[in-house]
């Protein structure tokens, strides 16, 4: 979403025509975020105040394949979350009990005010035996003031104190694109993956099989793509370039 779609609030110029052409072509597709804050719902909510017409069962999020991650290993069981509405409300949904008492798992995602004392509560149940998930590995975030620490940070903090670390879903895990491709039935074959970033877009979609597409309007420039040991399929400016491919 961010960088491919939008940028700081804003859509990116083109981005509106290209959800259009996928409409058009009939091309399924999911909005994928490592973001955990926000339901999908209001994710839908915000695009469409930004003119892109995206409906809630077209938005994918970390904490979604989180729980969809905790349901399928353990049915009915129990989480100390440190995270805000997407993220209690995806496990809430997936039949998981939220307590901080001997818990199944301590899942760690994204807040925008991390607790010295709710980070203290998941040290010393990880350390009781809870099984440690992150919802991302993204170090910070972004704020008008400048950068927030964010998942990967916090998780960095908690396995260091307790020498366990995390399991991560989202990107670059590819099971996030496995279980979004799952939800559109779609295959890897015939499926293309458009991100902004070599290090979590680029390197899980092409861990899933997919064709992937490299647009320069979000995190990784033209000239940092060389650096990697990987390359995508394809690098285009944004999305306004792909309209011809759809």
């Amino acid at each position: 979403m961010d960088g491919v779609l939008v940028s700081e609030g804003r859509p990116i110029p083109g981005a509106d025509a290209f959800v259009a052409a996928l409409r058009a072509a009939g091309r399924p597709f999911l909005v994928l975020t490592n973001n955990s804050i926000w339901t999908a719902r209001d994710l839908a909510a915000r695009l469409q105040s930004m003119g892109l017409h995206i409906l809630e069962d077209e938005i994918w999020t970390s904490a979604l394949a989180t729980a969809t991650f905790l349901a399928d290993q353990r049915p009915g069981g129990s989480a100390y979350v440190v995270g805000e509405a997407g993220l209690t409300s995806a496990l809430h949904d997936a039949g998981f009990v939220l307590t901080d008492t001997d818990p199944d798992y301590v899942v760690l995602g994204e807040t925008r005010t991390y607790s010295f004392e709710a980070i203290t509560k998941a040290i010393r149940l990880v350390g009781a035996g809870a099984r440690f998930i992150a919802t991302n590995p993204d170090p910070t975030g972004p704020s008008p003031e400048g950068p927030l620490p964010a998942c990967g940070a916090v998780a960095e903090l908690i396995a260091t104190a307790t020498r366990r670390r995390p399991y991560v879903i989202g990107k670059p895990n590819p099971m996030m694109f496995r279980y979004a491709m799952n939800m559109i039935g779609a295959h890897s074959e015939t499926t293309t993956m458009v991100g902004d970033r070599m290090d979590t877009d680029v390197i899980s979609g092409m861990e899933a099989g997919l064709r992937t597409v490299l647009v320069l309007s979000g995190v990784t420039q033209a000239d940092e793509v060389d650096a990697f040991p990987y390359r995508p399929s394809l690098v285009r400016g944004s999305v306004a370039e792909l309209l011809d491919l759809v």
